[in-house]
């Protein structure tokens, strides 16, 4: 995955118990990403990414719009090379130790 990269994202806000993580799946399925997303305790919702940046990029933009229900305050992003250690795009738990 030469021309990859990682994006890891926090979004804060009204972001669980509304389908946030299953709406983080389908678009980052739509836009070919490999990764994870993951409730955290905070009542935040973690995203690791990995794709072109474009594609990145669009899931940004979904992130901060959100599912309906949602009420996305802001997304805390941080950027770095791809890993390419993903196979899909899942769920996890939101008491993983990370990659």
């Amino acid at each position: 995955m030469s021309s990859a990269e990682r994006v890891e994202a926090v979004v804060h806000g009204r972001v669980q118990g509304v389908g946030f993580r299953f709406f983080v799946v389908r678009e980052a399925t739509r836009l070919g990403l490999t990764g994870w997303v993951a409730n955290e305790a905070s009542s935040r919702v973690r995203c690791v990414a990995e794709g072109t940046r474009a594609a990145l990029e669009e899931l940004l933009g979904d992130l901060r719009d959100g599912p309906r229900g949602a009420r996305v305050e802001r997304v805390d992003v941080a950027w770095s090379e791809a890993s390419g250690d993903f196979s899909g795009f899942d769920v996890r738990s939101g008491w993983h130790s990370g990659d």
